[in-house]
């Protein structure tokens, strides 16, 4: 399944992975045989953590969103995240079965976010971007993203993606958090930038959030 090119394509942009590491498959190719798997081979393949290879991480985290049982998919999680070591496979473990447990899923991530693991840390954010924006968004839930205290590029990166994305579903609610200067000046012009690249937010906001950006 190894692509010769794809390894050199995608090695490039994950510097946390060394590049021997790295076989080559692409992400459809690993997804189809995850569910080629039986229940044996994947039960098998969960409790022979550490891995080796990225793809070896990127099929546990496949596997981890097939659990289907939301308490068993936690402790699936609690196991897998300490050995995450980049944010492809951090940000592309999306168990559906998450979402269907809302006030369950609040106390792990809170967990999560102050867990002091780069790539746990960055899940949980993660998470509440993915889950808690819209409709189920609460100030309460930005400001724990806000108190995030990281010199890591990764958790950085992750807050100022979440702060952009509140921008385009609550930007009335979300607007504070710039508008105060509540955010690291990294991840405070980090979030303008990503919001005014957004083709989910209007010209006019676009606008003035550019007058909000501080110089470094």
């Amino acid at each position: 399944m190894a692509d010769e090119d794809y390894k050199s394509f995608h090695s490039a942009l994950m510097p946390t992975v060394p590049e021997e590491n790295i076989i080559g498959i692409r992400v459809p190719v690993l997804r189809k045989y995850a569910k080629g798997l039986t229940k044996e081979e994947s039960e098998n393949f969960l409790f022979s953590l550490p891995h080796k290879y990225y793809e070896e991480n990127n099929l546990h985290a496949f596997l981890v969103e097939r659990i289907g049982d939301f308490d068993e998919t936690v402790k699936a999680l609690d196991k897998f995240l300490p050995y995450v070591d980049n944010w492809a496979t951090c940000d592309s473990m999306n168990p559906k079965v998450l979402s269907k447990h809302k006030e369950k899923l609040l106390p792990i991530i809170d967990r999560y976010i102050s867990s002091g693991h780069t790539y746990t840390v960055r899940y949980g954010i993660g998470l509440l971007m993915r889950h808690f924006l819209g409709d189920s968004f609460k100030f309460e839930y930005a400001e724990r993203v806000a108190s995030v205290k990281s010199d890591e590029y990764y958790v950085k990166m992750m807050q100022a993606w979440y702060f952009a994305t509140a921008l385009a579903t609550n930007y009335d609610e979300t607007l504070p958090f710039i508008k105060e200067e509540k955010l690291s000046l990294w991840v405070h012009n980090k979030t303008i930038r990503k919001a005014i690249e957004s083709y989910r937010i209007d010209d006019d906001k676009k606008e003035y959030l550019r007058k909000l950006k501080k110089d470094l």
